[in-house]
Parts: structure tokens; sequence; C-alpha cells
């Protein structure tokens, strides 16, 4: 196989397994904001794993072809730490954000009749933000934009923290094979269930600002950009500052460490 087209390959994985992620984890956002009574008001721990058992799935849909960064900030941290090659990093977030386009375009196609009446119910149009929470995060009560921000670096890093963790093959306590998909997935869920309503938890750019971008043009207008308190920079600039400083914590802090490697 040529080296284009593997590279090629590389970002149809990427598109699809965030396509996965987003279409998943955005019509659960769907089911517990649009229904009443919802089935996960009372059962919030049911999004989490459904979240979390979406990106597992993606892990085992493409994780052979591209390893699954599904994450702008799993991609720049890979870049930093463990060699990833720097002029793919670009190509790499494009094919994420446009993943996450195409995923919430089958969201709001599923949805859309449930949506439009929803706003109806409640008046709340598209453009006052109505049901924008299908789609993308926002910040929780009391929680301003700076707040958000740093949220996400913590909840970013404790992801990358973990990813590296789980996939460093020196790591004598990391899962082993295809465990590290449902670990990973475990992780995002446990992510969820304990910081969810802060924000939404995002922890990925490409998670946000893809279904952002498609509902500017689909009705939410200045809902979606720039949105309420001017916040639609924080669920980018949060989790790629994340991701470096949780990887970093894991280089310097636990890879020296590990079990001598054998010769």
């Amino acid at each position: 196989m040529s080296e284009r087209k593997a590279f090629i390959g590389e970002l149809i994985s990427e598109c699809l397994a965030v396509v996965i992620i987003i279409t998943i984890g955005n019509c659960a956002a769907a089911m517990y904001s649009l229904y009443d009574p919802s089935p996960y008001k009372t059962a919030y721990w049911g999004v989490c794993i459904t979240w979390g058992l979406a990106v597992t799935m993606a892990i085992f849909v493409t994780g052979a072809v591209s390893g699954t960064h599904a994450n702008p900030a799993v991609t720049l941290a890979l870049a930093i730490y463990r060699d990833f090659s720097w002029r793919k990093v670009l190509p790499y977030w494009a094919a994420q954000v446009v993943g996450a386009i195409i995923g919430s375009a089958i969201v709001l196609m599923m949805f859309g009749p449930v949506i439009d009446a929803y706003n109806l119910a409640h008046g709340t149009p598209r453009e006052l933000g109505g049901a924008a929470g299908v789609f993308f995060t926002h910040p929780g009560d009391g929680i301003t934009p700076i707040h958000a921000f740093w949220d996400e670096v913590v909840l970013t890093a404790i992801l990358v923290l973990g990813i590296f963790a789980i996939t460093d093959e020196f790591n004598t306590q990391a899962p082993q094979a295809n465990a590290g998909a449902f670990m990973i997935g475990l992780l995002v869920a446990m992510i969820g269930a304990s910081a969810g309503y802060l924000e939404a938890w995002p922890l990925n750019p490409a998670r946000d600002f893809g279904p952002r971008l498609f509902c500017y043009f689909m009705g939410w207008g200045s809902a979606a950009f720039p949105s309420p308190m001017n916040y639609w920079w924080v669920p980018i600039a949060g989790p790629l500052c994340g991701g470096v400083v949780g990887a970093g914590l894991y280089q310097v802090l636990i890879k020296p460490y590990l079990p001598a490697r054998p010769a």
C-alpha cells in the first residue's frame, strides 16, 4: 500500500471514528434533553456509559487503521510526546471535525421532528438556543467561561493521562490487547459521571466545534457562535491545553519509573 493511500485511510478512519462517537453520544443527549420523562434524568450514568461505549466502538472499528485519536487534544499530545508526525496533525484535526459535522447531521435527521416539537412546546426556537444541548456543550449553573476553561484543562488532563497509561506497552498494569478500548470508554464515562454537569464534559475540541459549526448554519445562529457569554472557545482551548498537561504528567512523573524494559 502506498504511503499516500495509507494516509487517506487514516483520515477516513479518524472521520468515521468521530461520526460514530457523535452520532451515538448526541443521540443519548437527545434522549436526555428532549423527552419528559426522560429515561436518563434519574439515571444519568446511562448517558455517561453510552458516550463511553461509543468511544469503545469507535476504537474497535478504526483503531487498527489510525489508532483512533478521534480527538484533536489526543493528536496534539501524541505529536508532542510520542513522535506522531507533525505533518499529520492538521489533516487529522480536519478529519475529526468533519466527522463531528457528519455525526451532527445524522442526529438532526433522526431527531429533527422531536427537536422542533420540543422547541415549539417550550417557546425556545433554534435561534434562542432551543435544544442546543443535544449538539454542543454549555456551562452549567454558576459556571463562567473562565471557570469552565480550567475545568476542561483538569478533566482533559485526566483523560489523556489515562489514555497514555492504558496504551503504554511498557506499563505492566495497563490492560492488554483489546481490553484497552473498554478501559478508555470507561474512562470517558467516569469523567462524565463525576463532572459532566459542570459544562457537559466536552474533553474534545472536535466533539464541540463540529456540531457547533453545523448548528450555526442550521438555524441556531448566534446561539452556536459566538454563543452566550462568548463561550465557543472554551471547549477548544481547554481540552487542547489539558491534553498536553495530562500527557506531560504521565511522561514526566510515571513513564521514567516504569519497570525496566527487557534488553
